[in-house]
């Protein structure tokens, strides 16, 4: 069983029709699939990673050395214990946002980064048209609900993680075992080093390197516009003893302030029953609840936000 991957350009042509039943069942069946020819330059991608891998060797290698998780996992070996790191991710990560600090030792970091984000952007918009069409939604339905309205208000977030050699892989995990929170997430992984896993039908399946390509899934607020046709997909990372895994994880979520609540239209379809599955929140409530439930099952989430 393998990740779906999509042509994006055939949604041009010919195979236009095609190219929609293969991107729904993407959503539907999976959660995640990979998208080749997407629109966006192979020479930027190439200058993103070229970028990445230096800002990590200048301004982060070093200090994940002296990290939390180092010391963690030192301390654990030490004691000779079967207990394993549970509480601890073997990551270092950056999040750049428009307003934030940025690196700046890097050269071309600053630069090639927001060229990045703005062409993912636009990217992510796509998806969520073709998004639209396939649950019958009017074009830019999605968008609206993730922006709080027509203005360009949405979250757009882009985590720059390293996952690097461990001597332990077995006691701890790259990033442990999650849900995204948000609306539509677009990552460019590593070109060689896997261990980006998602769960399928209760079997943990890796998510195949593939140069160049985005990887998209959907975050737990398209699980709810869509009122549980596409459900946010469980994944997590593993860490290897040698090789140090890049990967840029770009997050189009919605505004803190805005209403998300299942799209009226598929509820009257739906059964009355399962209109009870997914309550009307504001998405920062929903965020102060992930914050502290990250790691645990999603369904207590949407009855804490319900409760809120």
């Amino acid at each position: 069983m393998a990740v779906p991957v999509i042509d994006f350009s055939k949604l041009n042509g010919e195979e236009r029709a095609k190219t929609m039943a293969q991107i729904a069942n993407g959503c539907e069946e999976w959660g995640f699939f990979q998208l080749i020819n997407h629109g966006i330059p192979e020479e930027l991608l190439e200058r993103v990673k070229k970028v990445a891998a230096e800002f990590y060797k200048l301004e982060r290698e070093e200090n994940f050395k002296n990290s939390k998780s180092v010391k963690l996992l030192s301390d654990l070996v030490e004691k000779k214990s079967s207990e394993k790191l549970e509480h601890a991710d073997w990551e270092d990560v950056i999040t750049l946002l428009d307003d934030n600090e940025w690196p700046e030792k890097t050269p071309g970091f600053r630069e090639t980064m927001a060229k990045y984000r703005a062409e993912l952007k636009k990217l992510a918009e796509k998806v969520m048209e073709v998004m639209d069409e396939n649950l019958g939604l009017t074009k830019g339905y999605i968008k609206k609900a993730l922006n709080g309205g027509d203005g360009d208000n949405a979250f757009f977030g882009t985590k720059v993680s390293h996952y690097p050699p461990c001597p332990h892989p077995g006691l701890v995990k790259g990033l442990r075992a999650h849900t995204d929170a948000g609306g539509v997430i677009l990552l460019l992984q590593d070109d060689k080093v896997g261990g980006l896993q998602m769960l399928k039908d209760g079997q943990w399946i890796d998510v195949q390197p593939l140069p160049n390509a985005i990887v998209i899934n959907t975050g737990d607020q398209i699980e709810v516009l869509s009122n549980g046709r596409y459900k946010s997909c469980w994944h997590r990372v593993l860490v290897t003893p040698d090789g140090n895994r890049r990967s840029i994880a770009s997050f189009y979520n919605p505004s803190f302030k805005a209403t998300i609540c299942p799209a009226p239209q598929l509820v009257e379809k739906e059964d009355q029953q399962v209109n009870q599955t997914y309550p009307k929140f504001v998405f920062g409530d929903y965020m102060s609840v992930y914050a502290e439930q990250k790691f645990l099952p999603k369904e207590p989430r949407f009855q804490a936000v319900r409760a809120m």
